[in-house]
């Protein structure tokens, strides 16, 4: 039952003001608590909360009552109800999603994350880890370290956690037994040192009796460190050495209210920042000096790492969201390939060679991954050989982005060096990685500057450019159809070119197969070759199944807009199948052939065409006459003057 002496701080209640002016000077530490399943993560956060008095009167009530009803801790107040929200932790015992709370002591506020022990909500863990200071890594003292103790670890050293407690928990279970707590202790080292964790700080605790958490317990004699809010209170925060760093400023927004104001708002991640210093932007390279620091209470002399500000230049340049504002004469990199350390966090595998988003700070680019070089066995550090990635899977792989982007390494920002993967269909956050360093190779291919302009070329052969890009099951028609547009176009002087699939794979393509990862890259690639033909200013036809609506869409931007047409050849599985030419659906029903597309791989109907043939309703001679006359018609200028 709860303590009758527990009263809560009544300023909050009696002078709310007052309350938040005696915290807003307090310094901010975030922190984690991980570990494996039932190790009493919850159970600790809430005791802590209990403990510094963050509970209100309704709180306590609801919670005396819960306890009663689905606690684990028979008529005894359960801590971790505080904590565990979702129906489904209360119901199993567990927690699923992470969890934030604030709380705060006479000399430090806190905001701690509650993650999952569970390996399938390891993603979570990473998100919560993602913006913390320290690590509380519980391990239960009558199991001592396990799988997740070390896949925890090494993802908290990966991540750049610093500071590391290891809360040996439940001690009351084990007798407060001292050597119990020894062997955990010197098991961990020897696992932490392996990984690249010199120092960490173990405490002896039990969060559900209260030992060691807020004082020293008479439990543990023979322990003489600090308890562990003590701890949390005495930890130097890592803001002194951002501020030692050079400026780096990432841009979120550009303040425009009138004609006379144009300032430049986004939060400051390193270094320090005075009226007058001279600034680059980046990739641009244009430079500048600041001429005022704004804020909403007015004008600052100067800014430091960790305070949001609006800067003015003192002359027009060009920068918007996704730039980078630097010191002038120590700016980042900028490079469009690099090696990364990803962490997978959807369901679906990594798809090599797919095009992802790329958000890293108020940067957005596409980005593709290519396979993995290894990835990581936790539990013994050995390097694996992996063609992808599954669910939390950590791995190394080099990425390509499709413009420069402005970073550094990690080690040395989290900000301009972490970074998460977005499927550009679903939204979804699929992984989060950190850049390891620039490939040397980004440094030295650069675009050459040619005078014969892509215009140039389609001007000469008077018409302009474009892709007709066929799409469509396999014995829909693709290829006759596409065949037939182009002797049309041929025939009215047009200087086309048609690359077909299945002669694209006697070539450019035979190393491929038919895997996902596999058609993703035989698409990239005749994308890639299409986009030079356009360049030479022919009209290009492909006939392929391109049953991924990404590579199709990743083609699409390769392009100029307007250039890319997408001519779905829409025929029922039923018919494609059913005239079976090559014999192919007949092999994949009987298991000759696999990954076959409609049989064992799908196919992703267009959403938006810009052309639709539906070849039960029409023969192929009017469908090309058709889509000869959709181009024609909408690209009135593909026939250009003679020069």
């Amino acid at each position: 039952m709860a303590e009758p002496v527990y009263v809560t701080d009544a300023l909050i209640a009696e002078d709310i003001d007052a309350y938040l002016a005696r915290h807003q000077h307090k310094t901010m530490l975030r922190f984690i608590t991980c570990g494996s399943v039932d190790d009493g993560k919850s159970t600790l956060i809430g005791r802590l909360l209990y403990d510094s008095k963050m509970i209100f009167e309704d709180q306590l009530a609801a919670l005396e009552t819960d306890s009663k009803k689905v606690g684990t801790q028979g008529q005894e107040i359960d801590f971790a109800l505080l904590v565990d929200g979702l129906a489904a932790e209360r119901e199993q015992g567990i927690t699923i999603d992470v969890a934030y709370r604030f709380f705060s002591t006479e000399s430090r506020k806190f905001i701690v994350a509650d993650c999952p022990g569970h390996e399938q909500y390891t993603r979570n863990m990473v998100t919560g880890a993602s913006t913390a200071d320290l690590a509380v890594i519980l391990i239960d003292a009558r199991k001592g370290v396990l799988t997740q103790t070390r896949r925890h670890s090494y993802l908290c050293n990966l991540i750049g956690i610093r500071h590391i407690v290891l809360a040996v928990n439940k001690m009351d279970l084990v007798g407060y037994d001292q050597a119990a707590f020894d062997a955990i202790v010197d098991d961990y080292r020897h696992f932490a040192a392996s990984i690249g964790i010199g120092e960490f700080t173990a405490i002896p605790i039990s969060g559900f009796k209260g030992d060691n958490i807020t004082g020293p317990s008479g439990n543990t004699p023979w322990y003489r460190g600090a308890s562990l809010i003590e701890h949390l209170e005495g930890v130097a925060l890592d803001s002194s050495a951002d501020q030692s760093r050079p400026f780096r400023m990432p841009v979120q927004w550009v303040n425009r209210p009138n004609l006379d104001f144009r300032g430049f708002a986004g939060l400051v991640s390193a270094g320090t920042l005075r009226p007058g210093d001279a600034v680059r932007v980046l990739p641009s390279g244009k430079t500048s000096t600041v001429a005022r620091i704004v804020t909403l209470d007015g004008d600052l002399d100067v800014a430091v790492a960790g305070q949001a500000v609006t800067l003015t230049l003192a002359d027009e340049v060009d920068c918007s969201r996704g730039d980078v504002l630097a010191a002038a004469d120590q700016p980042p990199e900028a490079a469009d390939q690099f090696e990364a350390t990803l962490v997978w966090l959807a369901d679906e595998p990594l798809h090599v060679g797919r095009g992802y988003w790329l958000k890293l700070g108020t940067q957005t680019v596409s980005a593709t991954v290519q396979q993995p070089k290894y990835t990581v066995n936790v539990n013994t550090l050995d390097q694996l050989a992996a063609k992808t990635l599954e669910l939390n899977a950590i791995g190394v792989a080099e990425l390509a982005t499709d413009r420069p982007l402005v970073f550094e390494p990690y080690a040395e920002s989290r900000t301009l060096g972490g970074f998460i993967l977005i499927d550009k269909l679903t939204n979804a956050t699929v992984g989060a990685g950190m850049l390891n360093f620039a490939l040397r190779r980004a440094q030295n291919v650069h675009w050459q500057a040619l005078d014969v302009t892509r215009e140039a070329h389609a001007a000469l052969k008077s018409q302009k450019s474009a892709v007709l890009w066929f799409t469509g099951l396999s014995g829909s028609g693709k290829s006759t159809i596409a065949n037939l547009v182009e002797k049309k176009l041929h025939a009215l002087g047009h200087h086309t070119f048609l690359l077909d699939g299945d002669n694209v794979r006697h070539g450019l393509n035979k190393d491929l197969g038919f895997t996902e990862a596999d058609r993703i890259e035989n698409i990239r690639r005749v994308g890639e070759v299409a986009k030079l033909m356009a360049d030479a200013g022919l009209i290009v036809l492909t006939a392929f199944i391109s049953p991924f609506r990404a590579e199709r869409d990743m083609v699409r931007s390769m392009l100029p807009a307007g250039e890319f047409v997408e001519v779905f050849v829409d025929t029922p599985l039923e018919v494609a199948e059913a005239r079976d030419v090559k014999g192919l659906y007949k092999k994949a029903r009987s298991g000759q052939l696999k990954n076959f597309t409609g049989i064992d791989s799908p196919y992703e109907v267009p959403h938006m065409p810009e052309l639709r043939v539906e070849t039960v309703r029409e023969d192929s001679e009017m469908a090309a006459e058709r889509i000869v006359d959709y181009i024609l018609g909408k690209r009135s200028d593909m026939w250009m003057p003679t020069i």
